[in-house]
Formats: structure tokens, C-alpha cells, sequence
């Protein structure tokens, strides 16, 4: 069924969580490791996006090429992300923040399954933050099945589609991405969110995931704000501008 809910006002940040792997192999540690470092990390940036103006926050869990990485490594993530399912829907609940996961579910396992959907129902109510998780996503895939769907209904509607390509029964889609950050010190999308980060910021870092905080958030939301975003036109002051010139002509 799909929610009704109205998307929270603020900004949409969407997170590329990468360099988990890396970050532990630097110390020595089996990968795993840093993907249990990477939800601490998981945990202070949902704790610290409300106060610094964030509606939503959509954060890249593991795309549909991360099959292709070794089956013990898949397998020790996947019980880790039904782990934090469990552990956070209270958390969630209790700070009005709501839950949903994007992406597909047929090839997960059946309890990881059952643990989103419980998830979801539980902080379905919330409305302070809305934090998406992408899993087994790809964002070609869910746009190519959007496509589909639209010849099919014969439906074109922009918003309709941006709808079906958030790929989720619980999801009704968000608004466009404004900031996209991607830690790890890589600068490429990785198909994610293709038609959401249109006309988004970009901002990234050399941090590795598990190191990154609460006030990496805030200086990624501080050089948002001191960008100007055009949209395609010309900007307020390139317009005012043009317009004085215009004026004078």
C-alpha cells in the first residue's frame, strides 16, 4: 500500500556511504569491521539532520552491482542492516523519524524483509525526518521500470513518474535531491538516484564513512548554502544584472 504521507519540508540530502571497506583494511581489520563502524557513523548523521534543516535523508546502503562482492561479505552486511532495522525502528519511532527502504526486495533474505516492513509500519507516523534507505538499488533499473510502467498507463506526468522510480510499496517518492555527498574521496555517482540529483549539488569528501560526523554534515549543508542554484537560468544576481543592462540599453 502506498503511504499517503506528505514528504517533510527541508532540504533532501542523499548520502553515497562509501569507504567502509577501506577504512578498516587501513587498520588491519577484516571489511566487516568497517561496515560496523559505518553504522555508528549511520547513527550520528540521522541524529544531527533535523537540526541542521534536513527533511530527508537518502542514504545508499548497498546498490545492485554489490552482489558481485565476495558472498561472505554480502552475507555479514545484510545480517548488519537487519540488525539496525530491529534496533533503530524504536529510536526512530520515538523521535519522529520515518522509515523507508527503496530499492528491490525479492532478492533479500525473507527475514530481512519482514524486518523493513515491521520497520516501516512502526514509524510510518513520522514526520520530523524521513530517512530512505537503498537496498539492492539501482537507479537505472528502477527509471527503466518507471518507463515501462508509464507506456503501459500511458501515463508521461513528470511527478507521476518521479513516483514510480522511488521502486518502494512504502515509498511514495521525495522531492529532488538538493545536496548529494559522497564520502570515500570517489567523485562519481554509482547509479544512484540518476533522476532525483537532476539539478543537485554535489559535495565530496576524502573522509571515509566511519570517521564522518556530525560536523561533516554541517560544513556539506554550510557550502550548500553558499552556492547559488540556477536551475538552468541565470541566478538572482546574473538576472538582476541583465536586467539593469536591459534597463540602461
Amino acid at each position: 500500500m502506498t503511504s499517503t504521507l506528505p514528504v517533510p519540508s527541508g532540504l533532501h540530502v542523499a548520502i553515497i556511504m562509501d569507504g567502509n571497506g577501506r577504512w578498516a583494511v587501513r587498520r588491519g581489520l577484516p571489511r566487516t569491521a568497517g561496515h560496523r563502524a559505518g553504522v555508528e557513523a549511520l547513527r550520528r548523521v540521522v541524529e544531527s539532520a533535523p537540526d541542521l534543516g534536513i527533511g530527508t535523508l537518502t542514504l545508499f546502503a548497498f546498490s545492485a552491482a554489490n552482489w558481485r562482492r565476495p558472498a561472505e561479505e554480502v552475507a555479514a552486511l545484510m545480517r548488519l542492516l537487519q540488525v539496525y532495522m530491529r534496533a533503530e525502528t524504536r529510536r526512530f519511532a520515538e523521535k519522529g523519524a520515518r522509515l523507508t527502504v527503496i530499492g528491490r526486495r525479492d532478492r533479500l533474505r525473507p527475514g530481512l524483509v519482514r524486518e523493513i516492513a515491521e520497520a516501516e509500519q512502526a514509524t510510518s507516523g513520522g514526520r520530523r525526518l524521513h530517512v530512505r534507505i537503498a537496498l539492492d538499488y539501482s537507479s537505472r533499473e528502477s527509471i527503466a521500470r518507471a518507463a515501462a510502467r508509464c507506456a503501459a498507463e500511458s501515463a508521461t506526468v513528470p511527478d507521476h513518474f518521479g513516483r514510480l522510480v522511488a521502486q518502494s510499496p512504502e515509498d511514495d517518492g521525495a522531492a529532488d535531491v538538493d545536496l548529494l555527498i559522497r564520502t570515500g574521496g570517489e567523485q562519481r555517482l554509482s547509479d544512484f538516484l540518476l533522476w532525483e540529483c537532476a539539478f543537485a549539488e554535489l559535495w565530496f569528501t576524502e573522509r571515509m564513512w566511519p570517521e564522518f560526523g556530525a560536523e561533516d554534515l554541517r560544513a556539506a549543508v554550510a557550502e550548500f548554502h553558499r552556492r547559488e542554484r540556477r536551475f538552468g537560468g541565470l541566478g538572482s544576481a546574473a538576472a538582476d544584472a541583465a536586467a539593469a543592462r536591459l534597463a540602461t540599453g
